[in-house]
């Protein structure tokens, strides 16, 4: 297995030993000591990735060893369905290769470019089959394509290559990802999420987010799960109009937080012409994938959703259409809050919880990210230029644990200033 090491801490770090402890014989596990032990220390990494399918919501903490089991299974059986689907329309997805290089125009027609053939397919050049359900966009044997009609497959075919060239950019000097079997697994993993995701599809910066499930998970369709999760938090991030794109709206927060909690900051920054806080974009993106090592961002995003933990998360977004009936009464009874995060309480108590849009964690990270280099922003920074060279110099160089820290008391200050306006 590829694992990553952090300085832990004995007695702090979520270790084997204590994961395994909070565990009943039937397999119900007690979520709330373990959200305590991962904002102390993080997790041992010989068990991330198992943890992070409880801290994303792919399983319910009340549910058992065998009924975790049968939803796993299922899961795997689903994925390989629709990878089969993907693989129908385009013999890639799943053959251990992936594309960088187009091979359909806008308007559907095929792109016959030898270089695009022989990078496809050194040895045979692209050959797709027919298929009961596209045949407009099939193509014979004799790598003849046929113009694509469907829409959604134009435009699902059209992100392909754009994957296969974030992958070859992500993560790129792991020693995981020099084997090719990796590469054209995250390949698989993200034209299979963007052919599902009809309203989104794929975006720049998904192969960030999905990288490390990859590599903490083996199973293929454990992976795409745990990503899939993921991306129920953040796609409204993704999600673009012809007029603006969906993490414009937390941009907005942020320049609305730091107004309140750094008043001086945000002026100068509106005076540099930086009020629509588009340089802090990437931050939020990509979860501080690029302001933080690889393993700090790993430690920081386990932190983030220990913090913002919410007991009903598996419920909230299963199809409940396919729950098992024993399992639906547990929606019914009145949340622990011993079992929520802190951050998670902290919203609860304040009623914060209740509004239209709960500010995510994320906002408050940048906000503490920008309140770390508020003075030097303030003394150094002449221009938009010289803000984003700023914060790009701290890249690999901020701490995870005390940038969280550094956001829960934001957070406090800022639930208090706005209760008083």
């Amino acid at each position: 297995s590829f694992v990553f090491y952090l300085s832990f801490q004995p007695g702090k770090t979520l270790s084997p030993r204590k994961w395994h402890a909070a565990f009943t014989e039937e397999g119900y596990l007690d979520i709330g000591k373990i959200l305590r032990r991962i904002y102390r220390g993080g997790i041992h990494p010989s068990i991330r990735g198992e943890v992070w399918e409880f801290l994303l919501g792919c399983y319910d903490p009340k549910s058992t060893f065998d009924e975790r089991e049968q939803i796993r299974q299922r899961r795997r059986l689903e994925y390989a369905r629709w990878k089969e689907e993907c693989r129908q329309m385009f013999p890639f997805v799943g053959s251990g290769r992936y594309i960088s290089s187009p091979v359909i125009t806008d308007d559907g027609q095929p792109i016959q470019d030898p270089s695009v053939l022989l990078e496809s397919n050194p040895d045979k050049g692209l050959v797709l089959v027919p298929q009961d359900n596209y045949r407009s966009s099939s193509i014979d044997a004799r790598n003849n394509l046929e113009k694509v009609t469907d829409k959604r497959v134009i435009q699902w075919l059209l992100t392909l290559h754009q994957i296969g060239l974030d992958v070859i950019r992500t993560d790129r000097t792991l020693v995981f990802y020099e084997k090719q079997e990796n590469l054209s697994k995250l390949w698989d993993i993200l034209a299979v999420y963007a052919w599902l995701d009809k309203d989104v599809g794929y975006g720049q910066g998904m192969s960030d987010l999905c990288s490390p499930m990859i590599i903490l998970l083996e199973d293929e369709a454990d992976a795409f799960w745990c990503f899939e999760r993921l991306m129920r938090r953040l796609r409204g991030n993704f999600k673009c109009t012809d007029r603006s794109v969906g993490v414009e709206t937390q941009l907005s927060n942020l320049a609305s937080i730091t107004q309140v909690l750094d008043p001086k900051l945000h002026k100068h920054l509106e005076q540099l012409g930086g009020g629509d806080y588009l340089f802090a974009f990437r931050m939020l993106m990509v979860q501080f994938r690029r302001e933080f090592s690889f393993c700090d961002s790993l430690y920081l995003w386990e932190m983030m959703w220990a913090l913002e933990y919410d007991p009903d998360l598996f419920w909230m977004y299963e199809d409940a259409r396919r729950a098992p009936t024993s399992a639906e009464s547990s929606r019914g009874k009145v949340k622990s809050i011993r079992q929520c995060g802190k951050y998670e309480r902290e919203n609860m108590r304040t009623g914060a919880k209740n509004s239209e849009t709960p500010l995510p964690i994320s906002i408050f990270l940048a906000a503490s990210v920008l309140k770390d280099k508020s003075s030097k922003l303030l003394h150094e920074a002449r221009g938009l230029d010289d803000v984003v060279k700023i914060l790009n110099d701290m890249t690999g160089n901020l701490d995870a644990k005390k940038a969280c820290s550094g956001a829960m008391k934001l957070h406090k200050k800022y639930l208090r200033k706005a209760k008083k306006t």
